[in-house]
């Protein structure tokens, strides 16, 4: 295990065609630079019950929602680095804790309940997560590329764009290659601006001149509802006729 880190900040997602994110670049030049990754390929492993408790809460919009997931910045090995990550989501603001670990430890704890690699507060906080929702597995693969961007001011706010976002039900492997099914039109960008205070003045004249909306949008929920609609659908049906 390497380090650990927590964040709290707002996170708001618009969903950009390629001249809205042509234009969006072109306002964030002398404003915005790109980090030092360039642009990357994330994959994530995201975990759920048996019944897909988690993502069937979070795509009903509830005030708190969490997620469980192990993600890397670049295909590992099992002795790579990877992040283990509790997301959670309360009243639009995002608390997200997480911790480095090897890969092959990370999957062997979470994938294969073996033992819990170290006594951190966040592993106890994940082990504690696991322990409540009992029967958590390995549920979907998700990838996309990301560009990441920071303000020349030093001021606390980030923006990502992401795109060629797929997801699989199998293979569900960090070590293994990028593939999938694309859950959204290959144009379409998803940008994300994270703040923990105020919104750019900069930003606020694209969003108005745009016109763009914000939006809930969850990769996993859209897999999620690409995949089983009809599944979740009669689920929610025998709630309300239970």
């Amino acid at each position: 295990m390497s380090y650990l880190n927590t964040f709290m900040r707002y996170e708001i997602k618009y969903i950009l065609d390629p001249a809205e994110r042509r234009y969006l670049e072109e306002m964030m030049k002398g404003i915005m630079c790109l980090d030092r990754y360039g642009r990357t390929t994330i994959r994530n492993i995201y975990f759920d019950t048996a019944d897909n408790r988690l993502i069937r809460t979070s795509v009903d919009g509830p005030t708190y929602k969490e997620k469980l997931r192990i993600r890397s910045y670049k295909r590992v090995s099992g002795d790579g680095d990877v992040f283990v990550e509790l997301k959670k989501k309360y009243d639009s603001v995002v608390y997200k804790r997480r911790v480095a670990m090897k890969e092959k430890d990370a999957m062997f704890w979470l994938a294969d309940n073996g033992e819990q690699p170290g006594h951190s507060q966040i592993e106890n906080e994940i082990a504690y997560f696991r322990a409540f929702y009992n029967d958590l597995s390995p549920k979907v693969f998700i990838s996309y590329e990301r560009e990441a961007f920071f303000p020349k001011d030093g001021s606390d706010i980030r923006i990502t764009l992401d795109s060629n976002i797929m997801a699989r039900d199998h293979d569900l492997s960090l070590r293994s290659g990028v593939y999938g099914q694309n859950i959204i039109n290959r144009d379409l960008t998803i940008l994300e601006l994270k703040v923990t205070c105020a919104i750019p003045s900069w930003f606020i004249r694209f969003i108005r001149e745009t016109g763009l909306q914000k939006t809930s949008f969850s990769k996993y929920g859209k897999y999620y509802m690409n995949s089983f609609k009809n599944e979740h659908d009669a689920y929610k049906g025998g709630l309300m006729y239970a």
